[in-house]
């Protein structure tokens, strides 16, 4: 398949490595990766606030961005469930809300072929077992707009259950919210910071060596937290996971997500 990949704005410039394994997995398997330059930002910060109108502009961005490419590329790609979430739930109600029809329509056509990586993976591309070897343990916290926009469900687990030496912990409450959610975190930061306190200690609970999630905003969120109290696990991304093999082990880096403390 000819894969189109959307970086996203956090992955973009706060944890590059996301996205060069996200590229690394779907290139092992045999596809082609390509890249939009003009892409920048798919609006989600603009319509989880709800200002939709500001947010028509960076819609029909995205929009002129990537459906030129619809017929020549089988899908588009997104390392973040909350974005993907916002491509396909929020894109066409933002174009309806300002009675763009014209832009509705294109926003659908877009949503359609936009998927989340454990998406891509295993209901378009067929797989679970990628071939990945990390071998440690891992606790798995699945971001509200995975669970509850994009309904990704037992997806990124199915996908873990198959890397060769990696060994699952349980992580208690793990279907309450770290306390990211964008400008929540800036609007209640004090209720956000009880939040991934919460969060924090059951990750340090369960045992594991790494929490892993499928978007970089909420393990940047959940990882700050544990470097400030000095606890153990580190925080990665499923994309990285996957992308550890035998022959090219993962290895923490200095962005924000791989740092170690």
């Amino acid at each position: 398949m000819r894969i189109s990949l959307m970086t996203t704005c956090l992955v973009d410039v706060m944890a590059p490595d996301v996205a060069r394994a996200t590229v690394t997995v779907l290139e092992r398997l045999g596809h082609e990766v390509v890249f939009d330059k003009r892409q920048t930002c798919c609006g989600q910060m603009h319509t989880n606030t709800g200002y939709y109108t500001e947010a028509a502009p960076v819609v029909r961005s995205f929009v002129d961005t990537f459906e030129p490419s619809l017929d020549s590329v089988d899908a588009i790609v997104m390392p973040s469930g909350s974005c993907a979430g916002c491509v396909r739930d929020q894109h066409q109600l933002v174009a309806r809300h300002e009675g763009d029809e014209e832009l509705e329509q294109r926003a659908a056509a877009v949503s359609a072929k936009t998927y989340e990586l454990s998406e891509l993976l295993v209901d378009v591309l067929k797989v679970s077992d990628v071939g990945a070897y990390f071998p440690h343990s891992v606790t798995y916290h699945p971001t509200c707009h995975s669970m509850r926009v994009l309904k990704v469900g037992p997806r990124p687990l199915k996908l873990l259950g198959a890397v060769e030496g990696l060994e699952m912990k349980r992580l208690e409450e793990s279907d309450t919210c770290c306390g990211f959610g964008g400008t929540f975190s800036v609007k209640n930061d004090a209720t956000s910071d009880a939040m991934v306190t919460d969060k924090a200690a059951n990750v340090v609970a369960s045992g594991a060596e790494y929490v892993v999630a499928g978007d970089a905003s909420c393990l940047m969120n959940i990882g700050g937290k544990l470097r400030r109290t000095d606890a153990a696990p580190r925080a990665i991304h499923l994309a990285q996971i996957l992308a550890s093999t035998r022959e090219d082990p993962f290895v923490p880096s200095e962005t924000i997500l791989g740092k170690a403390s």
